[in-house]
């Protein structure tokens, strides 16, 4: 849990003292949206794997 905690911290410390605002909100929501993307991958890596598909 203490990895996670780091990790929100380093998060929100890179965005201090930004500017533009604008480019600062973009920027958190690419990182959501590249986020979410990441763990849609892994799972459909798992999913496969698990369900014996062929690759």
């Amino acid at each position: 849990m203490g990895t996670l905690l780091h990790f929100k911290h380093v998060y929100l410390h890179a965005f201090d003292d930004c500017k533009p605002v604008y480019l600062v909100i973009l920027l958190k929501a690419y990182s959501v949206f590249c986020a979410l993307m990441l763990v849609m991958a892994l799972y459909a890596f798992i999913y496969r794997a698990a369900t014996g598909f062929d690759f």
